[in-house]
């Protein structure tokens, strides 16, 4: 299915929040993702529900500009420290650890779910110029599973209900994207982005550190010139600093959910 778009642990190593996929090229979560065709997945459905453990071992996600507003109240969201900087949301403080994600696989009741994670295991792919973008499956997800029961394809071929939702949040997510990514430069251009770590003393006395990302800088933020704040509440980012900003305040409610270390660990 494709679719044209013009729309542009103990205190040794530090943990760095994780948003890449270990050892390849291929965004997070995704193993073997593939184009959408009724030819290669006429017989394929997706599982009802299969939980979120495929997020269980990742400590931070993206998102995208919409979600500020309700990601500020459950995870702090710190940027990505690189040359193209993007906000994330922090689910935890270890490297490999989730503190959203119990042993079952299930999210944490009455917490938000980005829509990074709840996207999967579709994602878009572009074309060269970027004009156009194909829906694919990640065929090695345990949610994609043999059967009709919530099939992808019709009797006919045709994509059903669930495959065209796929393809409509898929599209939306694309666009969000790409708007993030413009204000995520705009903030990277005014110098307002500042490297920062979290500094943790567990209730045992264990510490943990979290470095490797950016913060607003509030002080730099408060002295922009009028006509770049006029410029950036037109664009709608004035909103998504102070989403960020507040965040801030959920540190220890995610720190409260962290669990120290077995003593072999803590080494």
């Amino acid at each position: 299915m494709t679719t044209n778009t013009t729309t542009t642990t103990n205190t040794t190593p530090d943990t760095t929040p994780d948003t890449t996929a270990a050892a390849n090229t291929l965004p997070l979560f995704y193993v073997q993702p593939r184009p959408l065709n009724a030819s290669l997945h006429g017989n394929l459905s997706l599982a009802g529900d299969k939980g979120f453990a495929y997020a269980a071992k990742t400590n931070a996600v993206p998102l995208v500009a919409t979600e500020l507003p309700t990601a500020c109240r459950h995870f702090p969201i710190v940027f990505t420290d690189g040359p193209q900087p993007a906000p994330v949301a922090v689910l935890g403080v270890r490297a490999g650890e989730n503190l959203f994600v119990d042993a079952a696989g299930k999210w944490r009741e009455g917490t938000y779910i980005p829509a990074y994670i709840r996207r999967y295991p579709f994602i878009f792919t572009e074309n060269a110029d970027r004009s156009q973008f194909t829906l694919c499956v990640d065929e090695a997800a345990a949610s994609v599973v043999e059967g009709r029961d919530n099939p992808f394809f019709d009797e006919a071929g045709e994509p059903t209900a669930l495959a065209r939702s796929a393809l409509d949040f898929c599209r939306d997510y694309q666009n969000q994207h790409a708007y993030t990514t413009e204000f995520s430069a705009a903030l990277a251009e005014a110098d307002l982005l500042v490297e920062n770590r979290a500094d943790i003393t567990l209730a045992g006395g264990q510490r943990l550190a979290l470095s490797g990302f950016k913060v607003v800088d509030e002080a730099r933020f408060n002295k922009l010139p009028d006509e770049t704040f006029l410029r950036w509440r037109a664009n709608g980012w004035l909103p998504l600093i102070y989403c960020h900003l507040l965040s801030i305040n959920t540190w220890p409610a995610l720190i409260n959910h962290v669990q120290p270390a077995a003593e072999g660990e803590a080494k």
